[in-house]
């Protein structure tokens, strides 16, 4: 015990999952060496998820419900890992992904940034950085979330893919993040998007004006039921809609957006435009 190191649970969530590993281990008088001899890692890393050197994993949330018996109850690792994984999401926004995966028809309108489908690994990882810089996450929330992103996207690779409409304001390839290169990276990531079989790509230009329809993003899902699911989100909160009779006159609103904008090949034109630009 001399090499015994304090947890201080109230520090981070990673340091309170941490300390109940420890509390669940020695309630039972298990040493480190004794939980690993139930799962398929080492006592090494048994040591350095409990104190926050390591983050914890998914398989290691479940296999620490299988050795404590926790799995599928409301205290169990496995949903503590997810409250960590997702609290830098706002609310709402981890059950969407539930369903955006599987979704036979995804809608997007975004504003003033790319849309995270679209986005490539070193535009978001810029967009991160930048809300760790103004103490808005922490760098561990940061990795997460481009992380989460990379898993949203893999998502949609399968074998039948969803159909996917995204309409973005003009704002979103004009504003630069990230610097030049990576900008040019994103728009090109944008133009091989428009190129795929199972896509459509539309800019809403600025001069559409008042006739924009959405002054916040919007997601719409259709599932294999052909039910309509949609989110929204503000700057702090995100809200999830079941209901049709809020959820129908959303997607009307959406298809009068894509009437107003431009189409895909005019978007595609306005977007290598841009690239051009680009130094």
């Amino acid at each position: 015990m001399v090499n015994r190191k304090e947890l201080n649970p109230e520090s981070s969530p990673r340091a309170a999952f941490g300390a109940r590993i420890r509390r669940f281990r020695e309630d039972r008088g298990w040493s480190q060496e004794a939980l690993a001899g139930q799962l398929s890692y080492s006592s090494q890393h048994i040591s350095a998820v409990e104190t926050g050197r390591k983050p914890p994993t998914l398989p290691f949330a479940r296999e620490l419900d299988r050795a404590f018996g926790t799995a599928e109850s409301t205290d169990s690792f496995e949903r503590e890992w997810r409250d960590i994984r997702h609290g830098s999401l706002l609310e709402g926004f981890p059950e969407y992904v539930g369903y955006e995966g599987r979704a036979v028809e995804i809608r997007l309108y975004e504003i003033g940034i790319v849309p995270g489908l679209l986005q490539t690994p070193e535009y978001a990882r810029a967009l991160a950085d930048s809300s760790v810089k103004r103490g808005a996450i922490t760098p561990d929330q940061a990795d997460e979330r481009v992380s989460f992103l990379k898993e949203r996207q893999a998502a949609l690779e399968r074998l039948r893919p969803p159909m996917v409409f995204v309409t973005m304001d003009e704002s979103c390839i004009r504003r630069p993040v990230g610097g030049s290169s990576v900008m040019a990276g994103q728009l090109a990531r944008l133009v091989e998007f428009a190129e795929l079989p199972n896509t459509v790509l539309q800019v809403a230009p600025f001069d559409i004006g008042e006739r924009r329809t959405f002054d916040l993003p919007v997601y719409l899902l259709t599932l294999s039921d052909r039910t309509v699911i949609c989110y929204a989100e503000s700057q702090a909160q995100g809200h999830l809609d079941r209901e049709s009779v809020s959820v129908m006159p959303m997607l009307t609103a959406y298809h009068q957006l894509q009437g107003e904008s431009l189409s895909q090949a005019s978007s595609v034109d306005m977007i290598n435009q841009l690239r051009k630009g680009i130094p």
